[in-house]
């Protein structure tokens, strides 16, 4: 018989187990990576946030605690973003794939493909995905609105099988999972995998700051809210003070959280403002944000590091999916990943054991 875990995201990453690390800025460092990778997960470090040299030692970081395939994750309008693909592309005996949502063109994917890494970027709407398949990627992540950080309003259990409709690719499926029982589900579905985000900050090798993983594990659903103050796009987020002040500001006060939201980031990262506003400019060409909303998106990931790295959990801000509120523990990425495992093999082998005994028909 066939392992039911055994799927073309298996397959094609190189990975035991079908499911994804995702690449959180500032949390899917090192560690988490190679701790995913060694439990039999894949893993994505998350170098949008990164730039070149950093990347490139965290790369380097990564292959020291671990021989089995990871992932980058990246998207064309980070600074030193050529750069970065030179970087990937010199690691490809280990870097098996890249993920990214403001992505590369058709050229770039064929660069990446013809190198042996997979590209698998992460989608919200049908028309993205089949936009995505045009363009000769490997496989997609379908992440529905209960997803953290940028979401959409469509549920998982309602895009996941329009996605599966309509591309003639493997398809992860992302957005409100955390355990077996949601593995088995997304395999039913007819998904490749499953990708997981939240669950994955809240394990003991994520480095979240204490402070701030016990607001996640203490917040219930309730304290989750979807809210487009931040950049202008919807976004899901733990109800904090920080989220608070930003609400409301109106149109001067967007312009004022966009100058306040790039000298983060100036701060953060070492860009220059030529950099800062190439980024944005960037965003509001090919995203279709208006030019405040493109500042605020390219300097708000500062804003969440600031919860994330600096442990600010009133001032920063934390995204989340909406799982975190039926989430109250902090394992090891080993214990979780066995967990995960163990339910959805039984919960697979529930499904499809034979009858004991026929009911009687009156």
């Amino acid at each position: 018989m066939s392992d039911p875990l055994a799927t073309p995201l298996t397959a094609m990453l190189g990975c035991r187990l079908p499911v994804i690390q995702t690449a959180m800025g500032w949390v899917a460092e090192p560690v988490l990576v190679a701790a995913t990778a060694e439990a039999g997960g894949f893993g994505f470090l998350g170098a949008a946030v990164m730039a070149p040299a950093e990347a490139a030692a965290k790369i380097a970081e990564v292959r020291r605690s671990t021989a089995l395939p990871f992932g980058v994750n990246f998207h064309m309008f980070q600074p030193g973003a050529p750069e970065l693909v030179d970087i990937i592309l010199a690691n490809r005996e280990q870097v098996a794939a890249v993920s990214f949502g403001r992505g590369p063109d058709a050229r770039m994917i064929a660069r990446f493909r013809d190198a042996g890494i997979r590209c698998v970027p992460t989608v919200g709407a049908v028309k993205h995905a089949r936009k995505m398949a045009g363009l000769g990627v490997d496989m997609l992540v379908v992440q529905g609105g209960e997803g953290g950080g940028h979401t959409g309003s469509v549920a998982t259990s309602v895009l996941l099988p329009q996605v599966l409709d309509t591309v003639d690719l493997p398809v992860v499926a992302a957005g409100g999972f955390a355990d077996g029982r949601g593995l088995a589900a997304a395999l039913a579905y007819g998904a490749a995998g499953i990708a997981m985000g939240t669950r994955f900050l809240m394990t003991r090798e994520s480095p979240v700051p204490a402070a701030v993983k016990h607001y996640y594990v203490s917040a219930g659903t309730d304290d989750i809210v979807v809210t487009d103050e931040v950049d202008g796009m919807p976004q899901r987020m733990i109800r904090n003070a920080g989220l608070a002040r930003i609400a409301g500001r109106g149109p001067i006060g967007s312009w004022l959280s966009a100058l306040s939201a790039g000298f983060a980031m100036k701060k953060a990262t070492g860009a220059s403002w030529s950099q800062v506003l190439k980024t944005a400019q960037g965003m509001h060409s090919h995203g279709g944000l208006s030019r405040s909303q493109a500042m605020r998106a390219a300097a708000a990931p500062a804003l969440i590091q600031r919860a994330v790295v600096d442990g600010d959990a009133e001032g920063g801000l934390m995204a989340t999916g909406q799982v975190a509120g039926r989430i109250d523990d902090l394992p090891s990425v080993a214990d979780l990943l066995a967990a995960i495992e163990r339910e959805a093999r039984a919960r697979i082998a529930a499904l499809t054991a034979a009858p004991t005994r026929q009911r009687k028909i009156a």
